[in-house]
């Protein structure tokens, strides 16, 4: 057995080659604008299928741009999703990620809705301000209410991250966030989790961070 040697420092960037080099066998061609996030996304799951199933609305990534360098925040609805955020590349844009899933005002509002705490945390969230993105990896209920929010006409997100992963509302609730005029980026299909939506937030960040070099691919 043979082991191709890599530099620590340059795994990464073999990664994305070998990336690039499987999609171009498989006869697939990214959009331009789009890539660093599709590839960042296989880089963390090591799963091409999304590269056909990841889906953008039309100004998902100005509008996301534009969020961030006001300094968006961003909500996840896992500690895991939040864990995996590059937090100083969102702190040198002004922004901070937020997770309420453990607080104890969201299990109390939970339990008394009868609603699961993700969903609660989204109503907390709603009352943050400035520019607001949410990142979905797990909890469907999570997308249904940001859906129940924006059609009352509460709340209008900069952008969703709609990548939940399962079997039980899953795909629903994601055909429910591309019916509305909020910019998104969905995963179609049952795949998805916390993993995918950090690594969706940061290509977004990587692709803004100067500290990082050049843009990544």
């Amino acid at each position: 057995m043979e082991f191709e040697h890599v530099k620590p420092m340059d795994i990464e960037k073999r990664s994305m080659e070998i990336i690039g080099q499987e999609l171009a066998e498989m006869g697939i061609s990214l959009p331009a604008d789009k890539a660093h996030i599709i590839k960042r996304v296989i880089h963390t799951s090591a799963d091409f299928d999304y590269a056909q199933t990841l889906t953008f609305s039309e100004d998902a990534l100005e509008r996301a741009t534009d969020a961030l360098k006001q300094g968006a925040s961003i909500i996840t609805d896992t500690k895991m999703a939040w864990s995996g955020i590059n937090k100083r590349a969102l702190e040198n844009l002004g922004g901070q990620a937020y997770n309420f899933i453990s607080d104890e005002d969201v299990a109390a509002i939970a339990k008394e809705k009868g609603c699961t705490r993700a969903a609660a945390s989204i109503d907390k969230a709603a009352n943050l301000n400035g520019p607001l993105i949410f990142a979905v990896g797990n909890a469907p209920t999570a997308l249904i209410r940001l859906h129940e929010l924006i059609t009352e006409g509460k709340l209008k997100p900069a952008l969703i991250i709609g990548v939940p992963v399962g079997f039980v509302n899953v795909v629903q609730a994601k055909e429910l966030i591309m019916e509305t005029d909020v910019p998104y980026i969905v995963a179609r299909g049952r795949k998805g989790g916390s993993n995918v939506a950090a690594a969706i937030c940061n290509a977004l960040l990587y692709n803004l961070d100067s500290s990082r070099g050049a843009k990544k691919p």
